[in-house]
């Protein structure tokens, strides 16, 4: 018969450590609630016997990767409605490991138990299983152990990984029409240049026809998508492998980062996102009990955006020496200037004129094209890289919080706020994108249709 060493409560309150022999957990249990206590924790004595050491290890399956993030809050809402049921947290965690499917939560499940069952409290054990638990998570699990509110903590915690994550599904679904349309789009105009218009230009040649300025273009157009098809794919695949590339060093994602919040229409909603995240994330932090400056880092390290990342580390060493958290923020959120971010910009409007360079008689007006377009990126940065990425209606919360103690409570509203309007700005988004993709696919074909006719209505003309 197994034995199993516990932690219990008696009526004064009093901690009591023992073991006891049982047949199962549940007997156990059973059998400590007639003695008059209120279990806290138990588990199998280690070396108390060869089936209970087989039962602990388990078969593990092979992983690879992190955690999705719909699948951890789930795990965090089951377990923190079984520790408001009053189940032992290791009974809690069994259950669950039960439940889940092969994979990485599983077997970081698995490994939790036994660190458990080893003497780990919850926040030690889960913090060994980095690439499912995150600091953000162990912290929290840790601010609620000492606090004595583990089940308030996770029921907490669930709600911001639930809000957290229906944000991040709103914004990737607006993402998906847009991209749908626009990849159907290329592959069926790619279809027309390659295979329709090549039979038109050879028709247009056995007749002898002086082709207009537009029909010359658009077969121009043709002989090259025919001839360099495979730079239709080859193309974004190089720029996102090099943007890649760029990020992995630090001034290199610095400037990257800087560019993309000031990029019209999707960078407001970027800025927005990462504001909203943020927020929520300290202020759940801080209404959990974690120490400000840890709670600071751990925001810090989810922003996901380097320009934020040096705002709130700038906030954390301004706390060291002192200061309050609204001042450092206001005085840093002010991007200034940075050459790859200016890089950018003058490639963004100056890179879709390079097509130009590889029609017939072209190359010249190509060139100054793209030195315009260069030009007038960089003349668009310079008049925008000053702009705070940290409203005053942000700052002037926190210092509000601040003053009247009440800092979590005005960042969960900073949050709803951010997150109401990037829920309205992905809803006008999609309005916008609708009438701008039907537009640009009306342009396409209608250039396309009317430089093939008007050869062919000047033939006929000439053969009635």
């Amino acid at each position: 018969m197994p034995t199993y060493q516990f932690e219990a409560m008696d009526a004064t309150g009093q901690e009591i450590k023992d073991v006891i022999e049982a047949a199962s957990e549940d007997e156990a249990q059973t059998t400590i609630r007639q003695m008059g206590y209120f279990v806290t924790k138990i588990s199998v004595k280690k070396g108390a016997g060869a089936a209970a050491e087989a039962a602990a290890k388990r078969k593990r399956s092979f992983a690879f990767g992190k955690v999705r993030s719909k699948h951890l809050c789930a795990f965090t809402r089951q377990l923190s409605i079984l520790q408001d049921a009053g189940l032992p947290i290791l009974r809690s965690l069994r259950i669950l490991e039960g439940q889940a499917r092969a994979g990485r939560l599983k077997n970081s499940l698995m490994d939790v138990c036994e660190e458990i069952e080893g003497g780990a409290t919850l926040s030690e054990a889960m913090s060994k299983s980095p690439k499912t638990f995150n600091r953000l998570y162990v912290n929290m699990i840790k601010a609620g152990e000492a606090g004595g509110a583990l089940e308030v903590i996770l029921q907490r915690l669930a709600d911001f990984m639930e809000r957290a994550e229906s944000l991040k599904r709103k914004v990737r679904g607006a993402m998906i029409y847009p991209i749908v349309v626009v990849l159907v789009a290329v592959g069926i105009l790619t279809f027309i240049m390659i295979k329709i218009v090549p039979t038109f230009e050879t028709m247009f040649a056995e007749f002898g026809l002086k082709l207009p300025a537009a029909t010359e273009l658009l077969m121009a157009m043709s002989r090259n998508i025919a001839n360099y098809w495979y730079l239709i794919p080859a193309i974004p695949m190089g720029l996102w492998l090099f943007i890649k590339l760029v990020r992995k060093f630090r001034h290199g994602r610095m400037g990257w980062d800087m560019f993309v919040l000031k990029i019209p229409v999707f960078g407001p909603l970027i800025e927005k996102n990462i504001l909203a995240r943020t927020t929520r994330t300290l202020g759940t932090l801080v209404a959990s009990g974690v120490p400000i400056l840890e709670g600071l880092n751990i925001t810090r390290e989810t922003a996901g955006n380097a320009l934020f990342e040096r705002i709130y580390g700038k906030v954390t060493d301004a706390i060291r020496e002192g200061e309050t958290i609204a001042k450092p923020m206001k005085e840093y959120s002010t991007p200034g200037f940075h050459p790859v971010a200016m890089f950018f910009w003058a490639a963004l409007l100056g890179g879709p004129m390079v097509p130009i360079c590889f029609l017939p008689n072209m190359q010249q007006f190509g060139l100054m094209a793209i030195g315009a377009g260069s030009v007038l990126g960089s003349l668009w940065y310079f008049m925008r890289m000053n702009n705070r990425v940290v409203d005053d209606l942000v700052v002037n919360m926190v210092d509000v919080g601040e003053e009247t103690g009440e800092l979590d409570t005005m960042l969960y509203k900073v949050a709803d706020t951010y997150d109401e309007e990037v829920k309205t700005m992905t809803d006008g988004l999609m309005s916008l994108l609708e009438p701008m993709l039907i537009c640009f696919l009306g342009f396409a074909v209608g250039f396309i249709v009317i430089s093939l006719f008007m050869p062919l209505v000047d033939l006929i003309s000439k053969l009635s």
